[in-house]
C-alpha cells in the first residue's frame, strides 16, 4: 500500500458493530467482562482504547514500524522512551533543539541520574567520539528546530548499530511524509502529533513507533504503567488530521520554497535557514533522505536585535504570532523569548539562535498573500 492510501486506511476498518466508516470516539474508561478476564480484548482505557488501537495501528503503518504508542503529548511520549534507561546511563542529543527537550533532560532526567550530551550531529565523528561504555542512546532531532541543520540518519544509525545502542528521531518536523528514519536504521521514531499528523492546531498528542518487537514490548509496558495516555478525543482528531497529511504538507512545502526564496532577496535578511537551498551545508542529505525538504523555514535580520524582531512579529496580518507548528494556518515565532526561551542564550547563540532569529511555519495558504505579509512586516524596520 502506498503512502496516500495507507494515510486514509491503513489501520483503519468500518466499525464492526455498526458500519461506521469513521473510527468512533469511544469515550469509556471501563469495560464489561463476561466473568473475569475474560473479554472483547478491551479491560481498562488506560491499557486499550479501540479509538486509540486505530490511531496507534495508522501510525504504525506510515512510519514502517512494527507497533506504535500514543501519549498525552510528545514531552510525555519523549518521557516514557527515557524511561527505558537507567540511572548512570548517558544519551547524545543534538546540540540544535527543541527547547522542550533540552528542559526534560537538563532539568528533570538530570536528577535521576541520566547524563546528557548535546553534540553538533551534523557530522558524525562528534558523535563517535562522545560514544562510551555508558552510552545507550542517540537522540537525532531532523531537521532541527529552529536552525533547520539536517542530520545524516543512516550514518549516525551505522554508528550506533555497532555499539548496540538505541536510536530515536523526533521526526515531527518532517512528518512520515517526508521522512521515515525507520527505514534508516533508528530503532525509535517519535513525534509531536499535535504538529503535523493533526495538522489543525486542535490537539495535543505525542506518539512513538518502533521496529523492535523487544522494545515494542517495553514501550507498552511503559505506557500503561506510566498512564500518560491521550484521550479518546484527541486520538479521533489526529486520526482524521492525518487522511490529509499529504496533500496539506505538499502544498505546505511549495509554499515554503517560495518563502524562502523571498526572503533570502530581501535586503533587510541577514541568513535563511532552509534545508532545500543548494548552498545549505546539509543540502544533499536532506535531499538523500527526504522526499521534500519540509515548511520551516528560519531567518535573521541583517540588525540582529530582539526589538527589530519585535517589530517583524508584531506587524504580520497572515501570519499568526503563536507557538507550535504544523497546521494549515502559517504561524510566526520567535525562538528565543518562545519555544527555545528555556536554553540558556549562551548556548543558543552557540548554534546560532541569535536574539534576531524567526521562526516560520508555513501554511497552506496563498503564497502570494504570505509573500506580501512578510513584506509589510519587513517594511517596518
Amino acid at each position: 500500500m502506498k503512502f496516500n492510501t495507507k494515510v486514509i486506511h491503513a489501520g483503519v476498518s468500518p466499525d464492526p458493530s455498526t458500519g461506521a466508516v469513521m473510527t468512533p470516539i469511544y469515550q469509556t474508561s471501563t469495560y464489561a467482562q463476561e466473568s473475569p478476564g475474560k473479554h472483547k480484548g478491551y479491560e481498562y482505557a488506560r491499557t486499550q482504547n479501540p479509538t486509540r488501537s486505530v490511531l496507534e495501528k495508522n501510525l504504525a503503518a506510515l512510519e514502517n514500524g512494527q507497533r506504535a504508542f500514543c501519549f498525552g503529548s510528545g514531552l510525555a511520549a519523549m518521557d516514557t522512551i527515557m524511561r527505558l534507561l537507567n540511572p548512570g546511563d548517558e544519551v547524545i542529543l543534538s546540540n540544535d533543539l527543541y527547547g522542550g527537550s533540552y528542559r526534560q533532560m537538563v532539568k528533570i532526567h538530570a536528577r535521576y541520574g541520566l547524563v546528557s550530551h548535546f553534540v553538533d550531529m551534523t557530522d558524525p565523528k562528534n558523535v563517535a567520539e562522545r560514544i562510551n561504555d555508558q552510552t545507550k542512546l542517540i537522540w537525532i532531532e531532523t531537521p532541527t528546530n529552529p536552525m533547520l541543520n539536517v542530520v545524516d540518519i543512516q550514518a549516525i544509525s551505522e554508528l550506533a548499530t555497532n555499539k548496540e545502542l538505541l536510536v530515536c528521531v523526533d521526526n515531527t518536523f518532517a512528518s512520515p511524509y517526508l521522512q521515515t528514519p525507520l527505514d534508516l536504521g533508528a530503532d525509535l521514531v517519535l513525534h509531536s502529533a499535535t504538529k503535523y499528523l493533526g495538522g489543525h492546531s486542535d490537539v495535543v498528542l505525542g506518539a512513538v513507533i518502533v521496529k523492535d518487537a523487544a522494545i515494542a514490548e517495553q514501550m507498552g509496558f511503559l505506557q500503561n504503567a506510566v498512564g500518560a495516555i491521550p484521550g479518546p478525543q484527541d486520538c479521533f482528531l489526529v486520526l482524521r488530521g492525518i487522511k490529509t497529511l499529504h496533500v496539506r504538507v505538499d502544498r505546505a512545502c511549495k509554499n515554503a520554497k517560495k518563502v524562502a526564496k523571498f526572503l533570502k532577496g530581501h535586503p533587510k535578511v541577514a541568513n535563511v535557514y532552509y534545508p532545500g537551498f543548494k548552498d545549505h551545508p546539509h543540502h544533499e542529505v536532506a535531499k538523500k533522505q527526504m522526499r521534500a525538504f519540509g515548511a520551516m523555514v528560519s531567518f535573521d535580520l541583517q540588525k540582529d536585535t530582539f526589538e527589530d524582531a519585535i517589530r517583524v512579529l508584531s506587524a504580520t496580518e497572515v501570519f499568526t504570532l503563536a507557538e507550535s507548528l504544523g497546521g494549515v494556518e502559517s504561524l510566526i515565532g520567535h525562538p528565543a523569548s518562545m519555544t527555545h526561551a528555556s536554553i540558556p542564550r549562551e548556548e543558543r547563540l552557540k548554534v546560532g539562535l541569535t536574539d534576531s532569529l524567526i521562526r516560520l511555519s508555513i501554511g497552506i495558504e496563498d503564497v502570494d498573500d504570505l509573500i506580501e505579509d512578510l513584506e509589510r512586516a519587513l517594511v517596518e524596520l
